[in-house]
C-alpha cells in the first residue's frame, strides 16, 4: 500500500514579497470602511480595478471569517464586525505616550528644548509626558498639570484644528483666564492668533503661560482626523527666539505627524483649510 501525500500549493507572492488575493482582499476591507452606506458589487469591483467575479470570490471569504458582511435585502456589502475586533485590540494597546516618546525625543535631541505632549480636556490641555531638554536652563512640567488651552501653544494647536464655531463655544463656556500679563484675553485676538497658527501650521505661546517662556506647538490628529492632542517644545525665550520659529515650527509639525500616525490617527486637512 503506498500512501499519497497530498501537495499544499500556497499563495505565490509577487516579485516585491505581496500576496495578490492578500492585497487585494485588503484594498476591498479600506474602500468598504470609506462608505458606511455600503457598496454594490459591481460599484466596488469597480473602484477596486477588479473583476466582478474576483470581487465576489474575495468578499465571499471576508464574509465566512466575519470581516466583510453583505445585507441581502439591500445587495449591498459593509465592513464586518470582525474588523471592530481587530480595530479594538490596536485600541486597547494604543497608549499616545509611549508610542509619542521616541519621538519626542528626537524632537529635544533636535531643537535643544524640552518637549510635551498634551491632551485637551474640560477646556484645558492636561500634561501626559515631556522628554526635558538637556540644558542647564530648560523649561520643566509636571504630567498631570493643566493649564488653560487659550493660554499654551498646545491648546491653541488644539483650539486652531477645531471650527471657528466651536472656538467661539468654547471661549463661551469657558472664558479666557489670564496667566500672565501676555495671555490672550479677548475673543477677537484669539481667532487672530488661531487664523495665524493655521496659516503657518503651529502655534506660538510668546509669554502667555509662563513669562520668558516661548512654547511652539502642532496638533496631533485621531482616527477620525479630529484634533486629539498636541506636541510642543517649549524654552526660554533667549534660545527660542522670534528668528528661530519657522525652522523649529517644521520640526515640531513633522513630528506631531509622525506621532498622528503611530497611533493610527489621519490629518483630513491642511490648518490653512480649517474654517
Amino acid at each position: 500500500m503506498v500512501a499519497r501525500v497530498r501537495s499544499i500549493t500556497k499563495p505565490a507572492p509577487d516579485a516585491d514579497g505581496v500576496v495578490q488575493s492578500l492585497d487585494r482582499a485588503l484594498k476591498l476591507l479600506e474602500l468598504l470602511a470609506e462608505d458606511d452606506e455600503g457598496y454594490r458589487l459591481v460599484d466596488l469591483a469597480e473602484r477596486a480595478g477588479l473583476s466582478a467575479s474576483t470581487t465576489h470570490r474575495l468578499l465571499t471569504t471576508l464574509e465566512q471569517k466575519r470581516f466583510a458582511q453583505f445585507d441581502r435585502e439591500a445587495n449591498l456589502w459593509h465592513v464586518g464586525v470582525q474588523c471592530f475586533a481587530v480595530g479594538a485590540a490596536f485600541g486597547r494597546r494604543r497608549n499616545i505616550a509611549t508610542l509619542a516618546l521616541p519621538v519626542m525625543r528626537r524632537l529635544r535631541d533636535a531643537t535643544g528644548e524640552s518637549v510635551n505632549l498634551g491632551v485637551a480636556d474640560q477646556g484645558d490641555v492636561v500634561f501626559l509626558a515631556q522628554v526635558e531638554s538637556r540644558e542647564l536652563m530648560r523649561a520643566m512640567g509636571k504630567p498631570g498639570g493643566r493649564m488653560p488651552l487659550a493660554c499654551t501653544a498646545m491648546g491653541q494647536a488644539i483650539l486652531a484644528a477645531m471650527p471657528d464655531p466651536d472656538v467661539s463655544e468654547y471661549i463661551q463656556r469657558h472664558g479666557l483666564p489670564r496667566r500672565t500679563a501676555s495671555s490672550i484675553a479677548r475673543p477677537t485676538r484669539l481667532h487672530e492668533a488661531l487664523a495665524e497658527a493655521r496659516r503657518a501650521g503651529y502655534a506660538v505661546d510668546h509669554e502667555e503661560n509662563a513669562v520668558g517662556l516661548r512654547c511652539v506647538a502642532a496638533v496631533v490628529h485621531n482616527e477620525y482626523g479630529r484634533p486629539y492632542a498636541a506636541v510642543s517644545i517649549a524654552g526660554p525665550t533667549v534660545r527660542v527666539t522670534l528668528s528661530r520659529l519657522p525652522e523649529v515650527g517644521a520640526q515640531v509639525v513633522a513630528a506631531a505627524r509622525e506621532i498622528t500616525a503611530a497611533i493610527g490617527g489621519r490629518t483630513t486637512a491642511s490648518p490653512s483649510s480649517i474654517r
